[in-house]
């Protein structure tokens, strides 16, 4: 795979969202069909020996390539969404982030106990909001199989967090 392909397409967005943070924005490889199957063939192998039953994306930009992989896979996807978004009965976990904190829920049906879950977003930061979608998966029942994101910012220490629940973490691209 291509990574400076991909990287070339990430745009930097200064004070967003808010001053002092540099954004990265994924959005420009959205245009790329190309691209976009590239990164999903990306994942798709590198999980594929991998036991997954369902894909959980995060709100909202993980849930752009976090369905797409479900796809490739054929199994389900489930969105995890901020607090009052799903409109079913829901679990909910309270997290702080690197800018403030969030809650963010699932459906109380959307894991089954013994699943397998990949979480997909498209950036690990701190890993706030990914080991806050693992613990939901765990009181679901869930059993975490991996991490996948689009972009990584290394220097934050996200990775550490995460490694909490499984060493299957996978970045295709590392700032």
């Amino acid at each position: 795979m291509n990574t400076q392909k991909i990287t070339s397409l990430i745009r930097d967005v200064k004070d967003f969202p808010k001053e002092g943070i540099i954004f990265k924005d994924i959005t420009p490889i959205l245009k790329k069909p190309a691209v976009c199957r590239e990164i999903v063939s990306e994942f798709f192998k590198r999980f594929n020996r991998t036991t997954i039953d369902v894909i959980v994306g995060i709100e909202s930009r993980g849930f752009l390539f976090g369905m797409l992989l479900a796809q490739k896979f054929k199994i389900p996807f489930v969105p995890v969404r901020k607090s009052g978004k799903l409109p079913y009965k829901t679990v909910a976990y309270k997290y702080d982030l690197e800018y403030g904190s969030a809650e963010i829920e699932i459906h109380a049906d959307a894991i089954v106990k013994g699943q397998h879950i990949l979480i997909h977003d498209d950036l690990l930061a701190t890993g706030g909001t990914a080991s806050a979608t693992a613990e939901l998966v765990k009181m679901l029942g869930g059993k975490i199989a991996g991490f996948s994101f689009l972009v990584e910012l290394g220097f934050l220490n996200g990775r550490q967090k995460l490694e909490n629940y499984t060493d299957n973490v996978e970045c295709l691209i590392k700032y």
